[in-house]
């Protein structure tokens, strides 16, 4: 993965269209801003309060990106007049291995962006693209993860073809409750 990637994804009735890039550290002050809100809080695995916690956790995008195992994209709002767009969420595939044939994604939406469909419509385009990277290097299912009491990611999760595959007993700290399980085979 030398190459830059930025996946689009088209306007709807609805909606503008969004873009998926690599997080760069420009990204931190909108991060903060976004992570301040207590929904968000409730679901995500790091907290994010200031410019010192935004750094450390734009740079481990970074790192995934670097050796190529964890990909988090930046999900950014086209926004009229502006060529940087409004940071809306964020979206993942981690535990890529070459060889192994499933890995994780993982995704969650700024408020702000929440009831206009960012997350499947992000989680789609970073599903199809997983597939196209990966599938030649053995990558046959992918794996969503959510707290069985986080009912808007297992609503994501049935939108985008994630089947309902088990219950997962819980793994506190960064799992505290039981959880739900799906998969999506390259098939579907």
């Amino acid at each position: 993965m030398n190459a830059p990637v930025v996946l689009q994804v088209a306007a709807t009735s609805a909606s503008p269209a969004l873009f998926l890039r690599p997080w760069r550290m420009a990204d931190v002050a909108a991060l903060i801003e976004v992570s301040r809100d207590r929904a968000l809080r409730q679901w995500a695995s790091s907290v994010v309060d200031n410019d010192t916690d935004g750094a450390r956790w734009v740079q481990a995008q970074q790192r995934g990106w670097a050796a190529g195992n964890r990909f988090g994209f930046a999900v950014l709002e086209e926004q009229p007049g502006s060529v940087r767009g409004q940071l809306v969420g964020n979206v993942l595939l981690k535990e890529v291995i070459s060889g192994k044939p499933e890995a994780e994604v993982g995704y969650w939406t700024a408020a702000h962006a929440r009831g206009r469909g960012v997350a499947p419509r992000t989680l789609e385009a970073l599903t199809s693209w997983a597939f196209d990277t990966f599938e030649a290097d053995g990558l046959e299912r992918l794996k969503l993860l959510h707290q069985v009491d986080n009912l808007a990611s297992c609503r994501v999760a049935q939108k985008c073809r994630y089947d309902f595959d088990s219950i997962l007993p819980a793994a506190p700290p960064s799992f505290p409750r039981n959880g739900h399980l799906h998969i999506r085979r390259t098939s579907v």
